[in-house]
């Protein structure tokens, strides 16, 4: 699958995530998971509501998430990683 990071995306794990390197290699780690397996449950992945429909959503953590956007079945852009209340 192609991962493609949105500038939005690069920001936000510059400001949110890089400065802690637990949350780094855990981040690492679901992303790939992520990669090679979409749909495994470890990652509680699901469509968004409301004005974010369009999107989806997986876990880092149980408080970290990450917002995306399905071009194509192989084709994912991330656009956005932070707390539930940062993303949504």
């Amino acid at each position: 699958m192609k991962i493609e990071l949105h500038p939005n995306f690069k920001k936000a794990y510059k400001n949110r995530i890089a400065s802690n390197s637990k949350l780094t290699k855990i981040t690492g780690t679901k992303l790939r998971l992520f990669q090679h397996n979409q749909a495994n449950s470890i990652l509680k992945d699901h469509m968004l509501k409301g004005s974010k429909k369009n999107f989806r959503s997986f876990s880092i953590t149980g408080d970290i998430r990450v917002v995306y956007t399905q071009v194509s079945k192989d084709h994912v852009i991330l656009l956005d990683i932070g707390t539930h209340n940062q993303v949504y």
